[in-house]
């Protein structure tokens, strides 16, 4: 079972001090979306390229895929 992490995404926004609303703003992605990255739930790829398009970077750059010990 695997599962995901935005932690890389939040530590972006804490090097720019970005608050996730500046993020909602200037990515333009909704408030909704921004709640289920908030509790590393999975979101629509189009959410994960608008930030990348955003920080000019790659998917990986923001979120990491956690592998479960089985």
């Amino acid at each position: 079972m695997a599962s995901v992490s935005y932690a890389k995404l939040w530590k972006k926004l804490d090097e720019r001090k970005m608050k996730k609303t500046d993020l909602v703003k200037a990515a333009g992605i909704s408030t909704n979306s921004m709640a289920r990255l908030g509790r590393n739930e999975d979101v629509r790829v189009n959410i994960l390229v608008k930030i990348c398009v955003y920080f000019g970077c790659k998917i990986d750059d923001i979120m990491d895929i956690v592998y479960e010990e089985q």
